[in-house]
Order: C-alpha cells, then structure tokens, then sequence
C-alpha cells in the first residue's frame, strides 16, 4: 500500500522565513535585490545554481518571479532537503542535489556544465577561508561568461571595531525583544524539528554531519572581492548591504 504524505511543507517552510527573519528582518529585501540582478544579466528565464539552498527559499522566490526559470539546489543538509523535496518535488523546473561544497568533486553531480547565475545567501560563512576560496575557484568555471554570482552573508569589516559593537548591540536588543514576543530562534527550530515524526530521522543525520554548528569565517567584503577576481570573476561590487552584512555580485 502506497503511503501518502500529509506533511505541511508550506508551514515548514513558513516556519523557517520566521525563524531566519528574527536573525534578518531584511532578509526579503536582500532576495529582491538578487533577483533584479539576475533579471539585469540572465533575464527572466535563467538557468539557476542555488548553493547551499536549504529549503529552498532563494528557488521558491525566483520561481515565483520568473516562472520560466530552472533551478539546481545544491545542499548537504538532509532535514533542510526533506523539506526542500517535499516542496518541489513534482516540479521538473527544480532539481535537487546532496552534495558537500568541501568534496572537490561536487560540480560532477550537477546536471548542467554551466549556469546563468549562482545564488547563494547566509551559508557560506560556515566555510573556512581555505575551502572557500577553493569553492569561489569551481564557480568560476561554473557560471557562463556575462553571468553573475551572488552572495549575500555576513562579511564583518575588522577596521570598524567601535561599529560593529554598536550594531552587534542594536540587533541582539531587537532579537531579544522578538523572542519576548515569541519568535523562535535557532535552536528551538531545530527543536522543534527533532520532534516531528518525518523530520526526526533526517535532523539526527543532520546533526551528526554538522554539530550543533559549524565554524566558519565571515571575512570582509574586501577578502572575499580579491578571491573572487583571483578566481576568474571580472568585475566584483556589493550591490546591496545592512550594517551586517553585504550582498556582493561577481560577473564572469
């Protein structure tokens, strides 16, 4: 007997905008951003690598915009990709690939040699600068000539210390007011998925692979413009920031 899924994706994922937009409350700003430039280098029907894509929240919102858009999310993370697949599945306009950005042979998993645009936002600070800069060397063969990379992160500037004490303050004042008012954080989100009767297996797996968090480096804007242009990419400038963090476009 064929088993059928009852599972709300819809809610999950809603649950995980919430959860991000109390770290990010301009979070759907950054994604707007992204997209016109997507649309400004890849026009309205991009062939999309969607890195280190989660659930699916960067593909979600280009699909919504550009309908004739393809996308390809890559990501590790098995409770993340559960929901991911129980979104998109069914949908030939997604493909989903588990794969680890650290393993160089990654890119031999994607179904296409090059890309539009790749796309990528507050994931890649669990790199170290090593891995990274070895990660920004495979883009650069991965995205078409004229296309684009996006990367919207935490990117601290060390030379402000007295600016980023400030805005380190203001935003764990306003994550805490939030929490008084009942949002959920990190930790209680992943909590909250152990507990689920579909998501429990793959959040045990998650865990194993990852810890409770993984320790990467969130160099500045600067470090990560140098690797990029070292890495192939022609003209790189932010094209979009908040106090604490950047949206930084690279163009092959």
């Amino acid at each position: 007997m064929t088993t059928v899924d009852t599972t709300d994706w819809a809610s999950w994922q809603r649950s995980w905008d919430r959860q991000q937009e109390w770290y990010l409350p301009d979070r759907e700003e950054r994604f707007r951003v992204m997209l016109d430039m997507v649309e400004a280098f890849a026009g309205t029907a991009p062939r999309v690598l969607d890195l280190a894509c989660g659930t699916g929240t960067i593909t979600a919102r280009l699909l919504d915009r550009f309908p004739g858009a393809v996308s390809v999310g890559v990501d590790l993370d098995p409770a993340l990709l559960a929901i991911a697949h129980g979104t998109f599945d069914g949908d030939d306009r997604v493909t989903l690939v588990e794969a680890d950005l650290t393993d160089p042979a990654w890119p031999t998993l994607l179904p296409h040699d090059t890309y539009d645009a790749v796309l990528t936002a507050t994931a890649l600070h669990w790199l170290r600068r090593g891995p990274l800069e070895a990660l920004y060397g495979q883009l650069a063969g991965l995205v078409r000539p004229g296309g684009v990379f996006l990367n919207a992160d935490h990117m601290t500037d060390e030379s402000t210390p007295r600016v980023n004490a400030a805005e380190r303050a203001q935003r764990h004042a306003r994550q805490e007011a939030g929490k008084a008012a009942g949002a959920v954080d990190w930790a209680e989100w992943w909590q909250l998925a152990a507990a689920d009767p579909v998501l429990a297996g793959p959040t045990a797996r998650r865990f194993e692979i990852y810890g409770e968090h993984a320790e990467g480096d969130t160099p500045s804007v600067r470090w990560h413009t140098d690797a990029l242009r070292a890495s192939g990419f022609e003209e790189v400038r932010p094209v979009w920031s908040s106090p604490s963090d950047t949206l930084l476009l690279a163009l092959r």
